[in-house]
C-alpha cells in the first residue's frame, strides 16, 4: 500500500515537489553559508520524494542550543511560507474522503518544514 500511495503521490506533484527542493538544495550547497539551510531543504526533499512509509523523529545532532536559533532563522527567511502552502495543500486534499492520506502527507511536511533544524526523516521501504 505504501509503494502505490507513492506512486501516485509522484504522479501528481510529488516527484516535481522533491526536484524542486533537491534543486533548491544544489543552489545552496553552492554558497558556504548555504550549507546548513541546504541540508535541509534536502531533508524536505526526501520527504517529499517518499511521503508513504517515512517518518520525521527529533535527531540526536550535535548542534545542541543552536536548533532554537536556526530554526528561528529558518522560519523568518522562508520556512514559513513552505509551512503554509503544505499546510493549505493538506486542507485541499482533506475535504475529499480519497484525498485524507495524501492531505496527512502534507501535514507531516508542514511540520518538518516549519522546524527542520534537530529533525531527521526516517525513510521506510
Amino acid at each position: 500500500m505504501k509503494i502505490l500511495g507513492n506512486i501516485i503521490w509522484w504522479i501528481c506533484g510529488g516527484l516535481e515537489a522533491a526536484f524542486a527542493y533537491f534543486a533548491g538544495s544544489l543552489v545552496l550547497f553552492c554558497t558556504i553559508i548555504g550549507i546548513p539551510v541546504a541540508l535541509q531543504t534536502f531533508k524536505l526533499g526526501l520527504l517529499c520524494l517518499w511521503p508513504f512509509g517515512s517518518m520525521v523523529k527529533d535527531s540526536e545532532s550535535s548542534l545542541g542550543c543552536l536548533t532554537i536559533p536556526l530554526n528561528l532563522i529558518w522560519i523568518v527567511f522562508g520556512g514559513f511560507w513552505a509551512f503554509l502552502c503544505h499546510v493549505v495543500f493538506g486542507i485541499l486534499l482533506c475535504i475529499t474522503i480519497i484525498g485524507i492520506p495524501f492531505g496527512r502527507q502534507h501535514f507531516k511536511m508542514a511540520g518538518l518544514s516549519l522546524m527542520p533544524f534537530g529533525k531527521e526523516v526516517v525513510l521506510r521501504f
